[in-house]
């Protein structure tokens, strides 16, 4: 049986003790071995690097702690597929989070079985090499709280598409006081109006990700 300390993980390449190489993605990808429990065993230089934390922090760490909570939920029904041996791999794109920046790009899982029994003894997971990725990658993450309670609905009802005044009396608000707090998410979300206040809400991770009515992820409330 396969175990995920059989994986030996390296610059470039992968090698399981029993069976030889395994192919995954080309030079310099950052990879981690996870158990099915989805913890963290082992991973390679290129992913410690990826995430500023030494390989004795990393491993023992649930997988899910490095991506934002806007993708953790449908990042996890694609592992739990993989787990129940609904396919053998999968890529979706997630959302990156090492110290005070975050990154989208495309991750890549792959079940590795052992070699009598059918069940998931392992998943590798790929991510692709840091000099691959675009400038406009980059996302700042906020050292503090974002956004007041007030702000997080007034975002919410925006990117639903409630005007002004139905957003002002379900929120108990004058019109001057939605007004208010909209001028406030603008500076500081550093965008020019309200479509491009919801896209960078977005693309910052503030909304979450395939949920309708939108909602802002809990931990940018104050």
């Amino acid at each position: 049986m396969v175990s995920p300390h059989d994986l030996v993980l390296d610059r470039s390449h992968v090698v399981d003790a029993h069976r030889g190489p395994l192919d995954i993605e080309g030079a310099h990808t950052s990879v981690a071995c996870l158990d099915p429990g989805l913890t963290i065993q082992q991973v390679n230089q290129e992913f410690d690097r990826r995430f500023g934390s030494p390989v004795a922090d990393l491993c023992g760490r649930p997988f899910c702690d490095l991506v934002h909570p806007s993708v953790q939920q449908p990042l996890m029904q694609q592992f739990a597929r993989l787990l129940e041996g609904k396919r053998h791999r999968f890529t979706t794109e997630v959302i990156t989070v090492g110290q005070d920046t975050a990154h989208t790009l495309p991750l890549t899982a792959v079940a590795v079985r052992g070699s009598h029994i059918p069940d998931v003894a392992a998943i590798l997971v790929m991510l692709p090499p840091a000099d691959g990725e675009s400038a406009d990658s980059g996302v700042v993450m906020p050292r503090k709280k974002l956004l007041s309670e007030v702000d997080a609905r007034i975002l919410e009802g925006i990117a639903a598409g409630v005007s002004t005044v139905p957003l002002a009396s379900r929120l108990y608000l004058s019109r001057q006081g939605v007004e208010y707090h909209v001028s406030g998410l603008l500076r500081k979300l550093k965008v020019p109006n309200r479509a491009a206040l919801v896209s960078r809400a977005y693309s910052m991770g503030v909304l979450k990700v395939g949920t309708w009515p939108p909602k802002v992820v809990e931990d940018y409330i104050k």
